[in-house]
């Protein structure tokens, strides 16, 4: 009965003019997709790998100059694209690709893609995660809203039944061939991917499995949509009904829960304002020592704290030049001041994110979406792990710099200069992402929504099979 059930649906949608278009639009869009992800992953590392190379090149060959000049003349830190950003580029698109690394300040990564776009952008670009979170889910919609419907005005469902058809087994077999075409669409895709990224000379470590992990998380995302249409269409009359009521579960799935849900961790946990985070930053910033001010307040306190812990009576008594030791105390007392509101920042994101966890009980799009952006490295947990490396690579530079001031020069001496071998000694900066089992293990919370739809979905599915 399975098999013939089978068989019997997979003709029918084989045979369906409007479901083969359907069909191979989305196959088309999907290729179209993945070839201009390719092209722009190729695209993006090559920019990558030369920055890199060039920004290193202008960094040891600066020629002689002070240290502290040094640390205002700079370097940038660059972020890396990964290889499953090539399905899912997340917030990669908004977050910036490098970060400034200067004296005295933490700078904010810029030059994003969006900033450069028109405002033809808005509309949204073509990309294989829109593909496979929108317009995938529609396409189960157009499969399979008139599974049991069209049985039930043929008149053909209580034919079956009258005959002593197990359900179960009819509703297995519908499941099936809705199932499959599905399955086949989306390993076709994973797949091609992989081969592109297997191939490619790219600046992350490509993994199959992460690339499995993500290909399943997507396959229980359709598995729902198949549960929820198949429920839709068992429990009303008509296919007209059933093709508005599967549509507005995907409406209400796809787009109106998530940015109800934007808007309501957006107005319970607001971020502070642009200039609003500058000024809080400043005001402590004032409040605490100012390296490059020798009259500041805890600029003196300082002052006697060393001449004190040294035991000598003058700045010039000590074994360094105490212009540039005060000067890293001030960087270690700014680290600070940035540490906190950024860290601010990051509590304000963990609380909307608590919201986004709660409201994803009323749609499985949020946990799809969630864990298809960790698992491609292209989430804001992967965008602020980065930022802070490349702060505490910013500290540690400063560090560097100041004490080569400090070691080779007397106080009062800013005519010293370190010769070119000094920038050399500087490791480059390197950033490490997290691995599978740590991401993993961060979204463990959305991994246990995306099974517990899986489960719901299941069993109205099996309460519909009793009742039928």
């Amino acid at each position: 009965m399975i098999r013939n059930t089978f068989r019997k649906e997979l003709k029918e949608l084989i045979r369906n003019g409007r479901i083969k278009i359907a069909f191979g639009i989305v196959v088309l869009l999907l290729a179209i997709a993945t070839w201009i992800s390719g092209k722009q992953y190729r695209s993006v590392n090559e920019q990558y790998a030369t920055a890199k190379t060039a920004e290193r090149s202008i960094w040891d060959n600066q020629g002689e100059k002070n240290p502290h000049s040094a640390a205002h003349y700079g370097t940038y830190a660059f972020k890396p694209k990964y290889p499953l950003s090539l399905i899912d580029h997340g917030v990669d698109k908004y977050a910036g690709s490098s970060i400034f690394l200067e004296a005295h300040k933490r700078n904010e990564a810029q030059f994003s893609m969006a900033s450069d776009q028109t405002g033809l952008a808005r509309f949204g670009d073509l990309t294989p995660d829109f593909i496979l979170l929108f317009i995938i889910p529609l396409l189960i919609v157009l499969l399979g809203y008139n599974a049991f419907t069209k049985e039930r005005e043929m008149g053909t469902l209580l034919l079956l039944k009258s005959q002593g058809t197990t359900i179960w087994k009819l509703i297995f077999g519908k499941w099936l061939a809705l199932f499959t075409p599905i399955f086949l669409i989306t390993l076709a895709a994973f797949t091609i991917a992989g081969a592109i990224l297997s191939n490619l000379k790219d600046f992350g470590v490509f993994k199959w499995g992460n690339l499995g992990i993500l290909c399943l998380v997507y396959l229980c995302y359709y598995i729902i949509f198949i549960n929820l249409v198949l429920l839709i269409s068992s429990k009303v009359k008509k296919s007209g009904v059933a093709l508005v009521l599967s549509l507005g579960i995907w409406i209400v799935a796809c787009l109106a829960i998530p940015k109800a849900a934007s808007n309501i961790a957006e107005g319970k946990h607001p971020y502070p304002t642009r200039q609003e985070f500058a000024a809080n930053i400043l005001k402590d910033k004032k409040e605490g020592l100012d390296g490059h001010d020798p009259w500041n307040k805890q600029a003196k306190l300082l002052e006697q704290e060393v001449l004190k812990e040294h035991g000598v009576d003058s700045l010039h008594q000590l074994p360094f030049n105490f212009d540039a030791y005060r000067m890293q105390k001030g960087e270690e007392h700014n680290a600070e001041v940035y540490f906190k509101h950024y860290n601010y920042l990051k509590t304000q994101f963990e609380s909307q994110s608590k919201v986004y966890r709660s409201l994803a009980a009323l749609s499985p799009f949020l946990p799809t979406r969630f864990l298809s952006m960790a698992v491609a490295k292209t989430d804001y947990n992967t965008h602020w792990d980065f930022a802070d490396t490349a702060e505490k690579y910013r500290i540690d530079v400063q560090a560097f710099l100041n004490n080569d001031f400090a070691q080779n020069s007397a106080y009062g001496d800013w005519s010293y200069k370190a010769n070119e071998a000094t920038w050399k000694q500087l490791p480059a900066f390197q950033y490490t992402p997290l691995e599978i089992n740590e991401i993993l293990s961060r979204n463990a919370s959305n991994l246990v929504l995306l099974g517990f739809w899986l489960l719901v979905s299941f069993g109205f599915l099996f309460l519909t099979i009793k009742k039928l």
